[in-house]
């Protein structure tokens, strides 16, 4: 279940369904057990680690209980590549990211240090237009890309929409 059927399917289950479904996917650890080491599983056998099979089906129904409560998957969502102004950041943030990642964004920028101040503001405030408009003045010239026919026709990828 991902995005949509998270929303749609996730959401309207009972607590006896969260149950089973938990059941459900742990059904694949104890398969793999008992056929890797000819053993039957029970609630105290470890099965990863120091894992035991009910400690898994505990935690599985947890983060099934979280992903119905924030209705999506309970991980880190971070947008990177091409965000060089805080403008970028905030709309990164606004699209549903959890954080963004800024490398050549921020170091091969005018101002380095101003850059990586500005864009942290501007994902702590994203949907503050106003604090956005005011943190990205004076910020000195962006991350500068190169322009498509400078790049020598033997080191692009593809021709077309060239």
């Amino acid at each position: 279940m991902f995005g949509g059927e998270i929303r749609k399917n996730l959401k309207k289950m009972s607590e006896k369904q969260l149950i089973d479904l938990s059941e459900k996917y742990c059904q694949t650890y104890i398969e793999a057990t008992e056929k890797l080491t000819d053993n039957k599983v029970e609630n105290d056998t470890k099965i990863f680690s120091d894992y035991t099979y009910q400690t898994i089906k505990k935690e599985i129904l947890e983060i099934l209980k979280e992903t119905k409560k924030i209705q999506r998957l309970p991980v880190v969502n971070f947008a990177a590549g091409g965000i060089a102004t805080p403008a970028d950041a905030a709309i990164m943030m606004q699209l549903g990211s959890d954080g963004v990642f800024v490398g050549s964004g921020i170091f091969k920028s005018g101002n380095p240090k101003q850059r990586a101040k500005a864009i942290v503001e501007a994902v702590a405030h994203y949907n503050e237009p106003g604090v956005i408009a005011e943190i990205s003045k004076n910020l000195g010239e962006a991350m500068v890309g190169i322009n498509i026919d400078e790049i020598p026709a033997e080191q692009r990828l593809q021709e077309r929409g060239w």
